[in-house]
């Protein structure tokens, strides 16, 4: 257990470094808003469908994950670049997320804290790549970073030391209407996420939403292993649709980002619990949901309310209440 925690803290920090250098490399050289962003978008999260199928087959996740540590250190060294480049970043992000995935999913066994630690700190190194994108900072710094997380991946999370990934093998049919509720809730939320408009959000308080989002999704999983997934789901998705109808309060609104991203490791675990011997795909199916809910807001959707996001939260609550409810399914 003590190398399981270990593992996580590393990979967590890795997660930070890498969402914060391609943030960093992004608004420093690409820029959002392009075909450029979209090109990376899509290969750092639809392309880890295929990247986590070869990563459950191959059973090599440190390197995987510190190859794409690497790939995104190689880019963040670079003053700009073209469609090329954008794709070598996503896929260096899509990279480390199913190498690392792997492994935290592999040493967790059947509880979702670890899961919940692993993905949390992403959201906070996005915020900070994209201020010091923005503000031009020095670039070798951060792939320094990263090439020290690629260091700690292999020395510290190597293969002899970590838990083998199953057998290669998808589940019977049966799985398939839980695994698309699961999908539907991270579209729902994703969507949700990049769209709802929150007045107040700005200055102090938009580092404070971010931290809310990181402790939700750090506290999602403990409490998942504390009362169980499904409790969790409907207590944490219930109480956020409530707060959501007074979200243009800036402590109500913190309130409600904080419980709805508290379900991302449930889903992440679910998923993972009924796809056993195929689990870095798994992982890449949901991050396909999430390029599909980034599409709307990419595509100039308009912001959507606290009332419709409440809306939102009860509809993804049933849908995960209902996944967490079917069975598992055999191979």
């Amino acid at each position: 257990m003590k190398q399981v925690w270990r593992s996580t803290a590393v990979y967590a920090a890795a997660h930070f470094a890498v969402d914060l250098g391609c943030a960093f490399a992004v608004f420093s050289a690409c820029g959002a808003g392009g075909l450029g962003f979209l090109i990376y978008n899509f290969c750092a999260f639809a392309l880890q469908m295929p990247m986590g199928l070869l990563a459950d087959r191959l059973g090599r996740n440190g390197w995987t994950a510190a190859l794409g540590c690497l790939l995104v250190a190689l880019v963040c060294c670079l003053p700009s670049f073209g469609l090329g480049w954008a794709a070598v970043l996503g896929i260096g992000n899509g990279l480390f997320h199913v190498g690392g995935g792997l492994d935290v999913f592999n040493g967790s066994g059947d509880k979702a804290a670890a899961l919940g630690v692993f993905v949390s700190p992403g959201a906070l190194g996005l915020c900070c790549g994209t201020v010091l994108g923005h503000m031009g900072a020095a670039r070798l710094p951060v792939a320094l970073l990263l090439a020290l997380m690629a260091g700690l991946i292999l020395f510290l999370c190597r293969p002899a030391r970590m838990p083998r990934n199953a057998p290669l093998a998808f589940p019977k049919i049966s799985v398939l209407p839980a695994a698309l509720a699961l999908f539907l809730v991270v579209v729902l939320r994703s969507c949700g996420g990049m769209q709802v408009s929150l007045p107040w959000k700005s200055g102090l308080w938009s580092w404070i939403a971010v931290l809310a989002v990181v402790l939700g999704k750090t506290a999602g999983g403990f409490l998942s292993d504390r009362i169980g997934a499904k409790k969790a789901a409907a207590l944490s998705l219930g109480l956020a649709a409530l707060l959501f109808c007074f979200s243009e309060n800036a402590l109500a609104g913190t309130a409600a980002l904080f419980l709805f991203n508290m379900t991302m490791p449930i889903t992440l675990w679910a998923l993972a619990q009924r796809m056993s011997g195929c689990k870095g795909f798994s992982f890449g199916l949901l991050t396909f949901a999430l390029f599909l809910g980034f599409l709307p807001a990419y595509l100039g959707a308009a912001s959507i309310s606290g009332i419709v996001l409440a809306v939102l939260c009860l509809v993804s609550a049933g849908l995960l209440v209902f996944a967490l409810r079917a069975r598992r399914g055999g191979y």
